[in-house]
């Protein structure tokens, strides 16, 4: 993995851009710098959260995988329908196998994202499920014995508010990284990774 940004994630709407592109052989030099300074042109724009270039697993798959990150997808649609981004895209047609494959994942699914794990191959939904329920449920117990009592007199809509507007940051920012590095032996099974 190469070219990574620093990534200042709003978990309520961000939206993860995954890139498939197939280089032809000795053209990989030429891709990287013509990559490099479309993610560099990327970061001009409104809402960009941050990029990462992952290289080709072997010689034998010559795929690589530009992940980039939006605040929303209206930040996103701007940069795609961009006039700089069209004109770097004509240049690499020239340098592709085949044309590019884009993947759009927003949701859960950003929650489980490993360095240097192949971000277009997101868990099955019922193992991110338990893992975040597994995050989820003492999180609430702790939340509600801690604060339970001083909680109880605040109206039901209003406390509601106060507890997950607390547990969405504990989730993304702290809980889910976690997790997923500790489950990711059962998330991302060894014989999938050397898939990817």
């Amino acid at each position: 993995m190469s070219q990574s940004t620093p990534v200042a994630e709003d978990p309520a709407s961000a939206v993860t851009v995954v890139v498939s592109r197939r280089v032809k052989s000795g053209c990989e030099a030429e891709f990287e710098k013509l990559s490099t300074a479309m993610s560099n042109t990327a970061t001009k724009f409104k809402g960009h959260l941050g990029s990462n270039m992952f290289r080709p697993a072997s010689a034998d798959d010559p795929e690589y995988r530009i992940v980039f990150k939006f605040r929303t997808p209206a930040d996103l649609e701007k940069w795609q329908n961009s006039a700089e981004r069209l004109a770097y895209l004509d240049n690499f047609e020239e340098l592709l196998i085949e044309p590019a494959k884009t993947e759009v994942l927003s949701g859960m699914v950003t929650w489980f994202t490993l360095p240097g794990q192949n971000p277009v191959k997101p868990p099955p939904k019922y193992k991110m499920t338990l893992v975040s329920w597994l995050a989820l449920y003492p999180a609430v117990s702790i939340i509600f014995l801690v604060f339970g009592d001083l909680l109880q007199p605040v109206p039901l809509l209003l406390r509601t508010m106060i507890i997950t507007g607390f547990l969405m940051p504990l989730m993304s920012y702290v809980l889910m990284p976690r997790f997923t590095r500790w489950f990711a032996f059962w998330l991302y099974p060894k014989n999938q990774q050397s898939r990817s």
